[in-house]
């Protein structure tokens, strides 16, 4: 037997059946308390078994706790077994000139590179020495003139840095309809092919997709995809 809408108490088949909640809706059901926006999977928001958009969801709040005389007791009795315990780790410490660090696996670690770090100066030093200031003439220039001859490409390099354009034109928009929106709430973008805006944000070339959703493009980032219809109005 096909369980019953939990939005409006009506049969709810497979093929349009969202399960979510511990509850089952129509998939155009499944929308916020508060503003009715038709929601999914990803950017639903569930607060006590009810769906909410992310503008609507429910801020939860934090209680104080009153400094009621049983929570003072506790409180300095907290303090005095820190104390106690404080006076007693000084005392077993007291005479001692160090502190005991324990050989953890990064303590290790840095033990060995400095380890290294301090042989190969040694060895520089010796050779050095053991060289006398004599150094091969022939090196320099090699070096030298290899630098100068791989400069320009170089600046090849640095043609590799221009994959963005390519980013740009693979999101072609749809034909311009002209209408101009402007948003009433913030809103973040929940998949990929929609956008982010914040309130007073100015959304251009606005289509309707369908009753809840639109497609345009968002006047301050340049950013293009769908947004939800309720969170702008017309300009």
């Amino acid at each position: 037997m096909n369980p019953l809408c939990s939005r409006c108490n009506k049969v709810v088949y497979p093929t349009e059946k969202v399960n979510c909640l511990d509850k089952y809706w129509h998939k155009g059901c499944f929308s916020c308390e508060v503003c009715k926006m038709t929601l999914n999977m990803k950017n639903y928001k569930g607060f006590e078994k009810k769906p909410y958009c992310n503008a609507h969801y429910p801020k939860t709040s934090f209680t104080s706790v009153a400094d009621t005389p049983e929570n003072l007791r506790l409180k300095q009795q907290s303090k005095m077994q820190s104390q106690v315990l404080y006076k007693e780790e000084f005392e077993k410490s007291k005479g001692k000139g160090f502190s005991v660090v324990a050989d953890t696996p990064e303590l290790m670690r840095l033990k060995k590179t400095q380890d290294q770090i301090s042989n190969i100066k040694y060895h520089e030093e010796f050779e050095k020495s053991r060289m006398g200031g004599e150094a091969p003439p022939q090196q320099p220039p090699p070096q030298q003139n290899t630098t100068s001859v791989y400069q320009p490409p170089a600046a090849t390099q640095n043609y590799h840095y221009e994959p963005e354009p390519v980013r740009q034109a693979a999101a072609a928009p749809p034909p311009s309809a002209g209408k101009r929106y402007r948003a009433v709430y913030d809103y973040v973008a929940a998949d990929t092919d929609e956008v982010s805006f914040q309130d007073g944000d100015v959304i251009m070339d606005v289509q309707q997709i369908d009753e809840g959703w639109m497609y345009g493009r968002v006047e301050r980032t340049g950013q293009i995809g769908m947004l939800p219809a309720n969170y702008v109005e017309a300009i």
